[in-house]
C-alpha cells in the first residue's frame, strides 16, 4: 500500500532495476556529465535530482504510452476537435483586414472567423501528486502542476510544471493523501475572466454528470467566484479544499482538459443562469475602467459625451456585486468596453447582444472575439492607440471620437 508520494518513489526502482544497478547507472551519468532531463528519461526518478529533469507529456501521450498496462485510469474525449464558422467583426469588412499576430494566445483575430476548438478531454489517472505556487512578481498568481504516477508532468492547458515547482517540492511536507478527487483549478483562476470562461464552464459540465461532489478547490477564492457559485444553488463552503502548504497525492485524480473558448462548454453559463428566461434586454452599457489601476481610456469623457445622448448608462464593474452584475448583463443589448476581464460579462447577455471592443490593435488579443463568436453575439472591434512606455497590458487608450460616432449610426 502507497503511503505518500514521495515516500513511493523512494521504495519503487524503475523498470525493476535493483538499487545497485541504478546506483551504477546514477554514477556513470554523472561522470559523463548528463543533464538532469537525461538522466531521467534513463528511467531515473525526478526527486533524485530534486525534481529537476521532470519529463511532460499530454493526457494522451500518457494512455498512449502505458496503453499495455494495467491500472493506468480511463480517458475520454467529450468533445472533438471542430472547426467554427464564425462571422467577421460587425465593422470589417475583410478577413485580411484582421490582425494576424498570434502572440502568447496561440491564435490570432485572423483566425478566429475559422478557429479550431481543441478536444475536451475527461481522464481519471491513479496516484497523481499535485503541486503548485505562487508567484509575487506577478501579482502573486497562481501556477498548479499535475506529476502522475511514473512521475512525469502531465501538459495540459494553464497547467504545466515550471522549475518552481522543483523548488516547492523540495521543502515541502509530506503530500496530504485522499482516495478520490476531481482537478479543475488552472493557473490565475482567481482572475475574473478566468474563473468565468475556464472553471465555471467545467463545473457545470461536471454537474450534468453527478460528479460535482468530487471536485476539490481551492481555499483562497474571490467573493465573486463564491456568489457565482452560490448562484448556482451551490455552497462554496460543500466543497474539498486543501492546505496551501501541503501537496495533493490523490489516489485517483480525475482532470478535465478543455478549450477555453469551446462554444459547448461556454453556452452552459447563460442557461445555468437564466439568461434565456430574460426579459427582452434594453439597456446600453458603457463599463468604466476609470477606477481602474491600467488600461484606462484616456478621453473616457470625451466618449461618455457621445454615448449618453444615445441611452447609454456608465457602470463601474468594481462596485457591483456578482449578482449586480449578471441582472445587469441579463438587461444589456448593447455592451461597450474598453479590452478588460469586464467584457466577460458579455456570457450573461442575451444571445444577440452587441458587444463593441475598444483595444489597441498593435497588441491584439483575440480572446473576447472568441467570446462573443462563441456566445452568437454581434461582435464590434474598435482600434486605440496606446500611450506610454509600459507593458501593453498596463498602457492607458485613446479612441477617436470619429470612430465612436461611425459606430453609432450604425448601431441596431
Amino acid at each position: 500500500m502507497r503511503t505518500s508520494f514521495t515516500q513511493n518513489q523512494r521504495a519503487t526502482s524503475p523498470g525493476g532495476k535493483s538499487p545497485k544497478e541504478i546506483s551504477i547507472k546514477t554514477n556513470l551519468l554523472i561522470k559523463t556529465g548528463i543533464v538532469f532531463d537525461k538522466a531521467v528519461s534513463f528511467g531515473l526518478l525526478p526527486n533524485w535530482f530534486a525534481y529537476r529533469g521532470m519529463q511532460k507529456e499530454t493526457i494522451k501521450n500518457y494512455f498512449d504510452r502505458n496503453n499495455n498496462k494495467k491500472n493506468v485510469g480511463s480517458y475520454q474525449i467529450v468533445h472533438k476537435k471542430e472547426r467554427a464558422y464564425n462571422p467577421l467583426p460587425y465593422n470589417i469588412e475583410s478577413k485580411k483586414d484582421l490582425p494576424d499576430e498570434k502572440g502568447w494566445w496561440g491564435y490570432s483575430f485572423n483566425d478566429v472567423p475559422h478557429r479550431y476548438s481543441d478536444e475536451t478531454i475527461i481522464a481519471t489517472l491513479p496516484n497523481c501528486l499535485v503541486t503548485w505556487f505562487n508567484n509575487p512578481d506577478k501579482g502573486n498568481d497562481y501556477y498548479p502542476a499535475i506529476l502522475t504516477d511514473d512521475r512525469r508532468a502531465l501538459i495540459m492547458r494553464e497547467v504545466a510544471y515550471k522549475q518552481q515547482h522543483a523548488k516547492v517540492l523540495r521543502k515541502a511536507p509530506e503530500p496530504l493523501q485522499i482516495e478520490e478527487a476531481i482537478w479543475v483549478t488552472e493557473r490565475v483562476y482567481h482572475n475574473h475572466s478566468h474563473w468565468l470562461t475556464a472553471h465555471l464552464p467545467k463545473l457545470l459540465w461536471l454537474r450534468n454528470h453527478n460528479l460535482l461532489h468530487k471536485v476539490i478547490l481551492p481555499p483562497n477564492r474571490t467573493a465573486a467566484m463564491n456568489d457565482s457559485l452560490r448562484m448556482l444553488g451551490l455552497d462554496p463552503d460543500d466543497f474539498i479544499t486543501y492546505d496551501e502548504n501541503q501537496p495533493l497525492f490523490v489516489k485517483q485524480l480525475t482532470v478535465m482538459d478543455t478549450d477555453r473558448f469551446r462554444p459547448e462548454l461556454l453556452r452552459l453559463i447563460p442557461t445555468a443562469y437564466g439568461v434565456h428566461e430574460a426579459e427582452t434586454p434594453y439597456r446600453r452599457i458603457l463599463i468604466s475602467r476609470a477606477k481602474a489601476s491600467r488600461r484606462k481610456l484616456i478621453n473616457e469623457e470625451e466618449i461618455w459625451s457621445l454615448l449618453e445622448p444615445h441611452g447609454f448608462q456608465r457602470v463601474f464593474m468594481e462596485d457591483l456585486t456578482f449578482q449586480e452584475q449578471v441582472t445587469l448583463m441579463k438587461e444589456t443589448s448593447v455592451l461597450v468596453a474598453p479590452h478588460g476581464a469586464g467584457l466577460t460579462n458579455m456570457m450573461f447577455c442575451p444571445q444577440g447582444a452587441q458587444i463593441v471592443e475598444i483595444a489597441d490593435l498593435d497588441f491584439p488579443n483575440p480572446n473576447f472575439y472568441a467570446l462573443a463568436s462563441a456566445m452568437k453575439h454581434q461582435y464590434w472591434i474598435i482600434n486605440a492607440q496606446s500611450e506610454g512606455d509600459a507593458h501593453p497590458l498596463e498602457k492607458n487608450m485613446y479612441v477617436d471620437p470619429i470612430v465612436i460616432k461611425e459606430m453609432l449610426t450604425s448601431l441596431i
